[in-house]
């Protein structure tokens, strides 16, 4: 038998998607977004800071750093000194929230107005994560939460206005939606014509 005969086992391992492996990878960048603003959005609705939340989410931050960088640091010095930069890093982040849930502090402004700083806060800690790390996608994280906390404030702000458009739209949907009468009568017409 030649070598032809014989039926060779490809070497490559069939890939999925890469629209699945992209979103895969950028799972964890979401999940803490999501996380961050639903934590925005409690705090709106309740009128209450969630102080274990924020904390549990920078935490959640600082082992998400370490974790999607751990492979590029070489040797047990590197990932060493990338636990403790991220401890540091992410614990002036949690005093700097502390401060702002002070009871003082808590006394000048108003919950939801906590909850957008407190947003304001992680994204700067996961921005400037981000550039110590030279990741790209831990940097557009904080630029989003960043975004997204204007985003917020307007939404909050203009909300009644959305619900107003939205009730003339369905008011004028209604007014010129064609009605059964209409419909069976150029039906009937129709029907006369041929």
């Amino acid at each position: 038998m030649s070598e032809l005969d014989v039926p060779q086992e490809s070497a490559a391992a069939p890939r999925p998607p890469g629209r699945a492996t992209f979103l895969y990878r950028q799972l964890p960048y979401i999940v803490v977004l999501a996380l961050a603003i639903a934590g925005v959005a409690y705090t709106n609705i309740s009128h209450q800071p969630l102080v274990g939340y924020w904390e549990f989410l920078t935490l959640a931050m600082a082992a998400m750093c370490v974790i999607t960088e751990w492979g590029k640091a070489g040797d047990r010095h590197a990932r060493g000194q990338l636990i403790w930069k991220q401890a540091v890093h992410w614990g002036a982040v949690l005093v700097a929230m502390n401060i702002m849930l002070l009871a003082g502090v808590q006394q000048l402004m108003p919950a939801p107005a906590t909850g957008l700083v407190l947003l304001m806060l992680l994204a700067l800690g996961a921005f400037l994560a981000g550039l110590n790390l030279s990741s790209l996608p831990i940097c557009f994280l904080g630029v989003a939460m960043a975004l997204a906390v204007p985003a917020i404030a307007w939404l909050k702000q203009f909300a009644l206005f959305l619900l107003l458009g939205a009730v003339l739209l369905v008011g004028l949907g209604l007014t010129f939606w064609p009605r059964r009468r209409g419909d069976e009568r150029a039906a009937k017409a129709g029907n006369s014509e041929a």
